[in-house]
C-alpha cells in the first residue's frame, strides 16, 4: 500500500531500538497479517570495527591493467563492494617489470602503517621471452624476484613505489629463485624478541640448482622475515611448502590459537585446500600440519579444481564467520566461499545480493574502524582522473614563467 516507517537511528553509545511491525496482505479477498520484529541498530563510533578494504588488480587481455585497485564494502557489509576511484587504479608500477599483480594488503601494528606488497610481472605487453621459451616458461624461470611494495598510514595517501629482492638476504643471493609470485604475509608479535613483531612473508618460486635456472623444477613456497618489507630488514628464511609438485598462492588466517593455510595445489589434483596448526612458529619446518579440505571452490567451475585460484581470507566484524573469496581463471574474478567454522571447511557462498564488480582479482582484504571508513569513502574520487590535459601552444623563446600551467 506504499506504506513506509521512518526512525531515527540511535546514536552511538545508545542501546538499539528495537519494534515490531505488522505486514498484511491481501490476494483474492483472503487476508493474512504477520508481525516482524525490528531492531536498529546505533551508529558505529569512530573506534568502532567497521567495513572493509580491498586491493586487487584486473586481468584484461585488450589492456594494461595490471596495477592496483582499492574496493570498499558498502558500509558494514562484506558481501556488497565498491570499486573506489572511478573504477580505475589508484597505483601503478614504473619499476621493474612496470607489471602488478597478486597484491596482498597488510598492516604493522608497532608503526600503525599498512603495506601493499605484489608481484612484479607484466603479462600483457611485457617480455615475453624467447622461442623455446616463451610466457609462462619465461616468467617462471627467469622472472623478476623483487617484490612491490607501497606503505600508507591511512589507506588514502601513499608512498612512492619501492622493490625488495626476495633473492638477496645480508648482501647475498640466498637461491636460484626463478620468480616471485603471489606474495602474502603475516605479523607475528614478538618475532624478534618481545615487543618486536615482524612480518613472515611467504611467495611461490621455482628452484633451480645453477644459475641459468634450466632443467625441471616446479612451485614451492619460500620464505622470511622482515618488519618493513625493505631490503635492509628483510631475511630469507627457507621453505615454507614443499609437495613435490606446483603449489602456489598461500594465504593465513589465524584463530583461537591455530594457525589454517589455504594453499593452491597445481599438481596433485587438490586445487584450492586447508590446512591447520596449533603450532606457535608455524613458519618452521617443525610444524606438524592436518589438511581439513581439498577443491575449495571448485562448485563455482563446474566441478574443475584447477579453475580456482588466488584464495583470500577474512573475518566479518564480530562474529564467528570467515568469507574465502577464490579466483576463478582466467577472467571471471572473485567468487564467494564461507564458514562459521574453520575446521569445517567452506561451503559455497550463493547469493542474489553478493555484488563484485567482474574481474576482481587475488588481492588482499582488511577490516576498517568506522573513522578510517569514512576518511576512505569521503576521499574517494566521483570519477577518474582525466590521462588527456588537453594542448598547449608554446611559442619559440617563451620563458618558463610564461608557458607554467
Amino acid at each position: 500500500d506504499g506504506a513506509t516507517v521512518t526512525v531515527d537511528q540511535p546514536a552511538a553509545g545508545e542501546p538499539p531500538l528495537t519494534a515490531s511491525l505488522t505486514a498484511t496482505a491481501t490476494v483474492r479477498a483472503a487476508t493474512a497479517s504477520r508481525d516482524i520484529s525490528v531492531t536498529v541498530r546505533p551508529e558505529a563510533a569512530p573506534g568502532d570495527a567497521y567495513g572493509y578494504a580491498m586491493v586487487h588488480f584486473i586481468e584484461d587481455a585488450a589492456g594494461y591493467a595490471e596495477k592496483i585497485y582499492l574496493d570498499v564494502s558498502r558500509g558494514d557489509n562484506p558481501e556488497q563492494w565498491d570499486p573506489l576511484n572511478g573504477g580505475k587504479p589508484i597505483l601503478a608500477s614504473d619499476l621493474g617489470t612496470t607489471g602488478v599483480r597478486d597484491p596482498y594488503l597488510t598492516y604493522n601494528p608497532e608503526t600503525q602503517t599498512y603495506y601493499i606488497i605484489a608481484t612484479d610481472l607484466r603479462v600483457f605487453g611485457g617480455d615475453r621471452g624467447v622461442s623455446g621459451c616463451m610466457e609462462w616458461c619465461y616468467w617462471s624461470s627467469k622472472g623478476s624476484t623483487k617484490l612491490n611494495v607501497w606503505e600508507s598510514k591511512d589507506l588514502v595517501a601513499w608512498s612512492d613505489l619501492r622493490q625488495f629482492d626476495v633473492a638477496l638476504s645480508g648482501g647475498a643471493q640466498v637461491g636460484e629463485f626463478g620468480m616471485a609470485w603471489a606474495p602474502e604475509a603475516t605479523w607475528v608479535p614478538d618475532y624478534y624478541g618481545p615487543g618486536q613483531g615482524g612480518f613472515v612473508v611467504y611467495w611461490s618460486s621455482n628452484v633451480y640448482t645453477n644459475p641459468e635456472h634450466t632443467g625441471s623444477s616446479y612451485s614451492r613456497i619460500l620464505w622470511g622475515a622482515t618488519p618493513d618489507f625493505t631490503q635492509a630488514t628483510y631475511e630469507y628464511g627457507g621453505v615454507f611448502i614443499d609437495a613435490g609438485g606446483n603449489t602456489i598462492d598461500t594465504t593465513i588466517i589465524q584463530n583461537d590459537g591455530k594457525t589454517y593455510r589455504i594453499t593452491k595445489d597445481n599438481s596433485a589434483g587438490k586445487g584450492i585446500y586447508l590446512e591447520t596448526t596449533a603450532a606457535a612458529e608455524w613458519w618452521k619446518p617443525a610444524a606438524t600440519w592436518t589438511q581439513l579440505q581439498t577443491r575449495i571452490g571448485a562448485e563455482w567451475t563446474g566441478g574443475n579444481a584447477g579453475g580456482v585460484e588466488g584464495p583470500a581470507i577474512f573475518q566479518r566484524h564480530g562474529e564467528e564467520k570467515w568469507y574465502l573469496y577464490v579466483d576463478v581463471i582466467p577472467s571471471t574474478g572473485y567468487r564467494p566461499m564461507q564458514t562459521t567454522n574453520l575446521d569445517a571447511g567452506f561451503t559455497q557462498l550463493v547469493s542474489s545480493s553478493f555484488f563484485m564488480a567482474p574481474s576482481t582479482k587475488h588481492g588482499g582484504i582488511v577490516g576498517l574502524a568506522k573513522a578510517q571508513y569514512d576518511e576512505i569513502r569521503n576521499a574517494d574520487a566521483t570519477a577518474a582522473v582525466s590521462s588527456d590535459l588537453g594542448a598547449v601552444e608554446v611559442e619559440a623563446g617563451a620563458t618558463e614563467a610564461a608557458v607554467r600551467v
